[in-house]
């Protein structure tokens, strides 16, 4: 393979993105979207997944964004009152 890729012109940086990219995504396969569960299995930090999946444009096993709860989305404070 390291061959393959010396004949091919592939450059180091391109080699580690590639192989990079896979473990990534194979993670995640394993692990069935769970980000913190894939990062341990891949022995780094679960923010550090979360910049290399963006940076890579991977989205993980989840085909939609994640959404913040409905109870938290309109929450609007309240000022108490009688408060000085």
């Amino acid at each position: 393979m390291v061959g393959d890729m010396l004949d091919g012109g592939i450059f180091l940086e391109q080699a580690i993105e590639v192989l990079e990219k896979g473990m990534i995504q194979g993670a995640l396969d394993r692990n069935s979207g769970n980000q913190c569960a894939a990062a341990r299995a891949l022995g780094i930090h679960r923010n550090t997944l979360q910049r290399k999946m963006v940076a890579y444009e991977l989205n993980g096993s989840r085909g939609r964004p994640r959404r913040k709860p409905a109870a938290r989305s309109g929450h609007v404070k309240r000022k108490k009152a009688g408060v000085a």
